[in-house]
């Protein structure tokens, strides 16, 4: 039995553009390709695709995911080795929904206060938190993602625990702006997208377009999402909005 990309990409919610540069890059060679040029794909490539997708979840990059792959025989002791690595990713939830809540606390304890809510230890904000999950959300723009990948492959975990931190501070920084209710548009939050736009473009070229379509990303992303929205209600399409004033007025 074999299925046609858009059936496959219905039932793995991974987009047709990202399938096909799965094919192009020999992660996820389609079975074969039909008279009308579509890809199409059987049992074998299926278990592939969810490999993949259990090892980007953990929060694997590209190349390695690859070369995971590449040195795997047995499928059965190969979904043993993933079934380890989710048990261990349950805990690690376990431990970063923790991390949320007490922030929640701490937060809410402050403004009854009416203080501002003092960190004593800065790095209990980011227990269960795996930098590399940025890249796991930007997998609908494979190219840019494989970028980032490659980056984060030859970082340090200090340098690595230092970029996620400071995206994490981005991310605050836009929440203060929302709450200080400073419109998407506004100078103070263009500044904030204007960082983050200058940071991508730095790993590869991106258009107007694409960085709307990463825009819209952080809202139609549920990882990616709920990063936000853990951080203040309404953040995300905040950034969304910000992304797209951003694309509008200086990248047309």
């Amino acid at each position: 039995m074999n299925w046609p990309i858009a059936e496959v990409a219905r039932m793995s919610g991974v987009t047709a553009r990202t399938l096909r540069h799965y094919d192009e890059t020999g992660l996820l060679p389609s079975a074969r390709i039909g008279a009308n040029g579509h890809r199409y794909y059987e049992e074998r490539q299926l278990l592939r695709l969810q490999q993949i997708l259990v090892l980007r979840a953990l929060g694997v990059a590209l190349p390695e995911i690859g070369r995971i792959l590449s040195a795997q025989v047995d499928e059965v002791d190969a979904l043993r080795d993933h079934h380890q690595r989710l048990l261990a990713e349950w805990d690690r939830l376990e431990v970063l929904a923790s991390t949320v809540s007490r922030t929640i606390a701490e937060l809410e304890q402050s403004r009854k206060d009416g203080h501002p809510m003092t960190i004593n230890r800065p790095e209990n904000l980011f227990e269960g938190v795996m930098p590399s999950q940025y890249e796991e959300n930007m997998r609908d723009f494979p190219e840019l993602a494989q970028e980032v990948g490659r980056r984060a492959a030859t970082m340090s975990q200090a340098d690595a625990d230092t970029a996620h931190r400071e995206r994490t501070a981005q991310m605050i920084r836009l929440a203060e702006r929302m709450a200080a209710g400073h419109p998407a548009d506004a100078d103070p939050v263009q500044a904030e997208i204007d960082t983050q736009y200058r940071a991508l473009a730095g790993l590869r070229p991106v258009s107007a377009e694409d960085y709307r379509a990463i825009g819209r990303s952080v809202v139609d992303t549920e990882t990616w999402r709920a990063a936000y929205e853990a951080i203040a209600p309404g953040l995300a399409a905040y950034q969304r909005d910000a992304i797209e004033a951003y694309a509008t007025d200086r990248l047309n």
